[in-house]
């Protein structure tokens, strides 16, 4: 597997753009010069679809608070993983997706090689001190052409970048305020996660880290027919 031990260096010199695999990048800094911007749209779209603790399949709690806004959102509840175009905790639409954050994702998509990435849903993750991300794929989606574009915002997270099995070893990346992941093509379903927030206090955000994972997920009824 691919390995870079520079990974947690916090150098101002760091290389703007670090390479995860054939087709992922770490874009370092990428969305600083919007985050204002961006943070302003989450505020925007939790006035309308507050934040909320989804339960698994299974029952549990999510540690990590989400909500979504797009014309599509991702949903967890005892019937499953799925998209909805409905926040099912007010029953109303999900909030449109800001401009802001369509215009950090298309900039990071086409700076990592993706043109034209249109996305259709924002899940927005907000982490306390101690949440974590268990690693899994992003495999919800019908739409697996269109690469996932994700944001970091506030508290720094060790990202676990994984492989195509969950038992191969996950390299760990340390991201921060303003970064953007990119990945799609051949790395697209490559297993990820995030290790627990350590507590902190960041001046944009607090006590939380606040995450954008956009995606291209279409709704199976409206994929085309075939001919």
């Amino acid at each position: 597997m691919h390995t870079a031990p520079d990974l947690f260096a916090d150098d101002p010199a760091r290389p703007a753009a670090l390479p995860l695999g054939p087709q992922a990048v770490l874009l370092r800094g990428f969305a600083l010069a919007q985050a204002a911007a961006l943070l302003e749209g989450v505020h925007a779209v939790t006035q309308q679809a507050p934040w909320r603790r989804m339960a698994t399949p299974g029952g549990r709690a999510l540690s990590v608070a989400t909500t979504g806004c797009g014309s599509l959102s991702w949903v967890s509840d005892r019937r499953g993983y799925r998209y909805e175009a409905h926040d099912p905790l007010t029953g109303r639409p999900w909030p449109a997706l800001p401009p802001a954050f369509l215009a950090v994702a298309q900039a990071g998509a086409l700076q990592a090689g993706f043109a034209h990435f249109m996305p259709d849903a924002c899940l927005v993750n907000r982490y306390a001190p101690g949440t974590r991300l268990s690693l899994h794929q992003d495999r919800d989606e019908q739409d697996m052409d269109a690469p996932i574009v994700s944001v970091s915002l506030g508290l720094p997270a060790v990202f676990l970048w994984g492989g195509a099995t969950r038992a191969e070893r996950p390299e760990r990346v340390l991201l921060h305020h303003g970064d953007v992941v990119v990945w799609g093509g051949v790395d697209r379903l490559r297993f990820h996660g995030v290790l627990p927030v350590e507590a902190g206090e960041h001046p944009a955000t607090g006590p939380w880290r606040i995450n954008l994972t956009l995606r291209k997920a279409l709704l199976k009824e409206e994929l085309p027919a075939l001919s």
